[in-house]
């Protein structure tokens, strides 16, 4: 646990950015932080370090990522043509199943210490769930959770055409995460087509152009988001 509590986080818009180039930015402020946990090990407080916490909103080109806990089938197109797609693919170290990143997508990768705010990685992701149902209630759409399954959906409560709007995935290390998740904005919702979305056969994916019926304002959204992410966690952004 850190004696030094730091409740600043540093706020960045990478915008459009290959997926590969933003998860070796992400690894090496994961690594830094975690760097810096260990050398405040037995230390006294006046000569530790503040650990730093990052919330970074981003785009990617398309691209497919699998999780640790994912089955490569769930990839239903062959990788020799997703060059035909203009996609990558990636196999990852966030928990979860295969998903789908793309232009009109919110993607937000939180690299928190978890020790400046509170411990507890179920609670995490409640939170990060949380502020994305209350960003989808400034546009009048009701979303919620669905037991057992990880993400937001539309349609939460009678389920009789459930659709997933935000996936999540992340990691954690001595109480630092990194990853996070992913919000359809306007998204081209075709692509979850090659693939079965976070390994669920049975339900939807869809995005707030969709259920509204009209292209939104993506930095409309991001703000909204910034905002509620913020307010919960109680962040100095």
């Amino acid at each position: 646990m850190n004696t030094l509590i730091n409740k600043q986080v540093q706020f960045q818009d990478l915008g459009l950015i290959d997926y590969q180039e933003a998860w070796d930015y992400q690894e090496k402020i994961f690594a830094e932080t975690l760097a810096i946990k260990t050398g405040n090990r037995g230390l006294d407080p006046e000569h530790q370090k503040l650990t730093p916490n990052f919330l970074i909103f981003c785009q990617h080109p398309h691209v497919y990522t699998l999780g640790k806990s994912g089955k490569p089938s769930h990839l239903l197109l062959p990788e020799d043509e997703l060059a035909a797609k203009q996609a990558k693919y990636y196999k990852i170290n966030r928990g979860g199943d295969i998903t789908y990143h793309g232009p009109g997508q919110i993607v937000g990768y939180p690299i928190l210490d978890l020790d400046n705010f509170f411990t507890d990685i179920h609670l995490y992701m409640r939170m990060l769930e949380e502020a994305i149902i209350l960003t989808l209630a400034d546009y009048g759409m009701l979303a919620g959770r669905i037991k057992g399954l990880t993400g937001v959906w539309l349609d939460f409560e009678e389920q009789i055409n459930p659709r997933k709007i935000c996936a999540l995935g992340v990691k954690a290390s001595r109480w630092v995460t990194m990853h996070g998740f992913a919000l359809n904005v306007n998204t081209d919702l075709a692509y979850f087509g090659n693939i079965v979305p976070c390994g669920i056969e049975d339900k939807a994916v869809t995005s707030m152009a969709k259920e509204a019926g009209r292209e939104l304002d993506i930095q409309e959204v991001s703000d909204k988001l910034k905002y509620h992410l913020a307010a919960l966690f109680q962040m100095e952004l």
